[in-house]
């Protein structure tokens, strides 16, 4: 007899399964028409052919690190490689993220952290064997990167994320996921879920992250709705997130509008089940602040958003007024290091670029970066190679780029980099972000 978490999980796929031959009978898996089929003329500079059939572009504002990542990005030998046939399939590609990955799951050591309401969170440290970059207890040299993944919303840590911590611990980075209360596993202490865009968690995990690894630089990436926390915690944070870097892969911006959107139900129904089943656990728990009933009942993720954090005993609040609150964008103006965004034309979670992408921010602060792709679908950017991940390459490779330039700043002033790759951190750091983008 199968467990009840196991029956949830055969029933994802069943359902999965059934969406797919659906769209397969409606002709509906050809991919969406990408760069060339919107209206609006194409903006940033191209830096990469994808054999032929479309055209990478980096949209940012002109300046001097903006220049070095187009250098960098373009003539990258892991980034020229053509997508796999069936990259124009991007419906076909989510079903494919929520199998199981195709290698066995790295090691990982948990550790809990409790935060200051007295509620945990998890971070899960993957272990194994480190690259030739990165530095043990003892072996002096530079220390090794510390790579923060953030999972999407629903906790749902998928193959592809665990991939790329197994390409990163390959080449020398200390990889760790955050999950966030009462997900993939972590105990709910306290009857309060994280809101989408409520930084306060991630801001005790970094800080804990930090006077664990004090001198090593802190980078993070986040996976689909999960960087709507980044960006939350970015802006919200400014020059003080203690991040030398950070990258979104195929972020949701608009957070309000993404959750009443109606979404592919190969997507939405997964995601659903998934957190219905995490909630059930803890129902005793949550019936002192929501709607049990109404919040496992929810047809929906706005549904259930709503369940959760808009219809609370203790704090009752309207949708409108949630959303002033968690727009992941609604403190960009303060960020302070640089982000890239790794976005695909052909997305159909997040939907067509030309309504979705927030093409002003990218023009006007000198710390955002879009590398857009005609190609990819949601989280998969595909590549020729077993296990070769297109966006994973492009992350590696930013985050590269980034340490080559900080480097070269700080050989060209003679002012230190704070969190820099190599030698102890300076205290305190000179170096201003604004001097170097913007010069």
């Amino acid at each position: 007899m199968l467990s009840p978490e196991g029956l949830v999980a055969v029933a994802a796929v069943v359902t999965c399964l059934g969406y797919l031959a659906w769209h397969l009978l409606c002709g509906r898996l050809e991919v969406p028409g990408g760069l060339e089929d919107e209206e609006e003329e194409e903006e940033g500079t191209p830096i990469l052919t994808e054999d032929g059939v479309g055209c990478c572009r980096l949209l940012c504002k002109p300046s001097a690190l903006a220049q070095h990542l187009e250098r960098s990005l373009g003539r990258s030998a892991a980034l020229r490689g053509g997508p796999w046939p069936w990259s124009r399939w991007p419906r076909l590609r989510l079903l494919q993220q929520l199998l199981p990955p195709p290698q066995p799951a790295p090691a990982v050591v948990r550790e809990h952290l409790q935060v200051p309401d007295g509620g945990l969170v998890a971070l899960d440290w993957l272990v194994g064997p480190r690259g030739a970059g990165g530095r043990r207890r003892g072996s002096g040299g530079p220390p090794s990167p510390v790579l923060l993944l953030i999972p999407n919303a629903a906790g749902k840590v998928p193959g592809g994320l665990l991939q790329l911590g197994r390409r990163a611990l390959e080449l020398g980075y200390v990889p760790v996921v955050f999950n966030r209360r009462g997900h993939n596993g972590c105990p709910l202490a306290t009857p309060r879920l994280q809101p989408f865009g409520d930084p306060g968690d991630l801001r005790e995990a970094v800080a804990y992250v930090c006077c664990r690894h004090p001198a090593a630089p802190l980078l993070a990436v986040s996976e689909g709705s999960g960087s709507g926390l980044l960006l939350a915690y970015l802006g919200e944070s400014g020059s003080s997130s203690r991040l030398a870097a950070a990258a979104c892969l195929s972020p949701v911006f608009r957070a309000r509008d993404w959750f009443e959107a109606p979404l592919p139900r190969l997507y939405e129904w997964p995601l659903l089940l998934h957190l219905k089943r995490g909630l059930s656990r803890y129902t005793g728990a949550l019936a002192e602040a929501v709607d049990v009933a109404k919040l496992l009942g929810s047809r929906s993720l706005r549904e259930l958003e709503e369940a959760l954090f808009c219809g609370t005993e203790s704090r009752p609040a309207s949708w409108e007024a949630y959303w002033e609150r968690n727009e992941p964008l609604r403190d960009a103006d303060e960020v302070a290091v640089p982000v890239l965004c790794v976005c695909s034309a052909d997305d159909p979670v997040r939907g067509p670029p030309a309504r979705t992408l927030p093409v002003e921010l990218f023009r006007s602060s000198p710390y955002f970066f879009l590398l857009l792709t005609p190609r990819g679908g949601h989280c998969g950017f595909p590549q020729r190679g077993p296990g070769r991940c297109w966006g994973h390459e492009a992350v590696l490779e930013y985050f590269r780029a980034i340490g080559e330039f900080l480097r070269a700043e700080e050989r060209r002033t003679g002012v230190p980099q704070p969190r820099r790759w190599g030698g102890p951190l300076p205290e305190p750091p000179a170096f201003t972000w604004q001097r170097s983008y913007t010069r």
